[in-house]
């Protein structure tokens, strides 16, 4: 389907990108992918290989793929919603919605036991959630520390990656639980976004999933983005393969029919639990780029979406996570060199590769990845069914990103 182009991606450039994704499909370590480029109001979608590693049924445009922490960008378009209506202010307490967050302890060292604690300097904001920097998370320089196993241990990032916890008792267990750092001292990942879902439904009073579908699905006609499959779409999901990391053997780590993601699950994460399509996260990624528009509805305010897409820390905090990055690289197979954070996205403040300076978006351990870039114009998304237990599938992302960069010849 990609071919010759008005929008200032070069025709040859496309036929490269093809062949190298058609690469990773033929050496066997991806059974299929779709892949999305969009430029200057022109859209090219791949879609290659099969469901199964066995074979069977064509990967198509519309299968439906876990999105893993690619959730996060979507997700927080409710909480900018709320910010829009002035429901929730961005240095409030969050306390006054989500009481479990009161009168906090913090650890006196992140590797220290957790009843070795001082008083929190400040309550827990707003703003501290939606910058990550509310003072628990995951984070590689913690990993073996007792707090970390505390987290696994109740349930709340479970092996997983969303909680199976009713989201009253989720809360209630972090809750018990001191912070690892001080409240908006310290970048961490992933847990904010899921007490994000929590806040968005206790300021609406409605379930996280109702309030996104009514302010952000529905509007932009994400018709098959969710936080389950139903039982009409199930033919449009693979499994989902997490490779042997010594020997790249595909195994099924999630099963499409009976899988995690075929019923409603007990908690709607923010951090990881929806499931999409490329063309869905074009519509969003496409409104990201039109400041908040789309087909000439407003759906977030622009001050909103720049708030969001634009790096939020403090250079401490920038030099911080670029460090992170740097000395922990190897972990995410060479992904992830971005510098700094928006609201549920990272924002590159630096040239690590070839993409743009200002470049927004993020990835998923499912095998996803999404970014739109305001210098460029640009919006790629690749999706894959396999995790990003071996580095396979974080190679085919590298390697769409690079390819694709090259292909813009204006």
């Amino acid at each position: 389907m990609m071919g010759q182009s008005n929008s200032g991606i070069s025709g040859t450039g496309l036929r490269r990108l093809r062949d190298v994704l058609a690469g990773h499909v033929e050496s066997g370590k991806i059974p299929g992918l779709v892949a999305l480029v969009s430029r200057g109001g022109e859209t090219h979608v791949e879609a290659m290989g099969t469901m199964r590693h066995e074979g069977g049924a064509p990967m198509r445009r519309d299968t439906i793929f876990r999105m893993a922490s690619t959730t996060k960008p979507v997700a927080m378009a409710a909480a900018m919603v709320l910010l829009d209506e002035c429901r929730i202010r961005l240095d409030d307490p969050a306390e006054q919605w989500l009481p479990e967050l009161a009168n906090r302890q913090v650890l006196k060292r992140p590797d220290g036991p957790l009843d070795d604690t001082v008083p929190a300097q400040r309550p827990i904001t707003v703003r501290d959630l939606m910058t990550a920097t509310f003072g628990l998370g995951i984070d590689p320089t913690v990993v073996g520390f007792p707090i970390m196993a505390a987290i696994f241990e109740r349930g709340l990032y479970p092996a997983e990656g969303v909680p199976t916890l009713e989201p009253d008792e989720w809360m209630r267990r972090l809750g018990t639980l001191p912070l690892i750092y001080q409240p908006g001292e310290h970048w961490q990942y992933n847990i904010s976004h899921d007490v994000l879902g929590v806040l968005v439904a206790r300021v609406t009073g409605k379930p996280f999933e109702t309030f996104l579908r009514e302010r952000i699905l529905d509007p932009l006609g994400m018709k098959d983005t969710a936080f389950h499959v139903p039982a009409g779409k199930i033919d449009r999901l693979p499994p989902l393969y997490a490779p042997d990391p010594k020997t790249g053997e595909l195994i099924v780590w999630d099963e499409a029919a009976t899988g995690r993601v075929s019923k409603p699950p007990a908690f709607q994460s923010g951090g990881g639990g929806l499931v999409s399509t490329v063309d869905d996260y074009h519509a969003y990624f496409r409104m990201l780029l039109n400041h908040g528009m789309h087909d000439g509805e407003r759906i977030l305010s622009r001050p909103a979406v720049e708030l969001m897409t634009t790096n939020r820390m403090t250079p401490e905090e920038t030099a911080l996570r670029t460090a992170l990055a740097k000395k922990y690289v190897h972990v995410s197979f060479g992904q992830g060199q971005h510098g700094g954070w928006g609201f549920g996205m990272a924002v590159r403040t630096y040239r690590a590769d070839y993409a743009s300076i200002g470049q927004f978006g993020w990835d998923g351990g499912a095998g996803t990845t999404t970014y739109g870039d305001p210098d460029k114009q640009l919006i790629g998304i690749l999706l894959t069914q396999v995790g990003t237990t071996n580095p396979d599938s974080t190679r085919a992302i590298l390697d769409f990103w690079t390819t694709l960069y090259q292909a813009i010849d204006d």
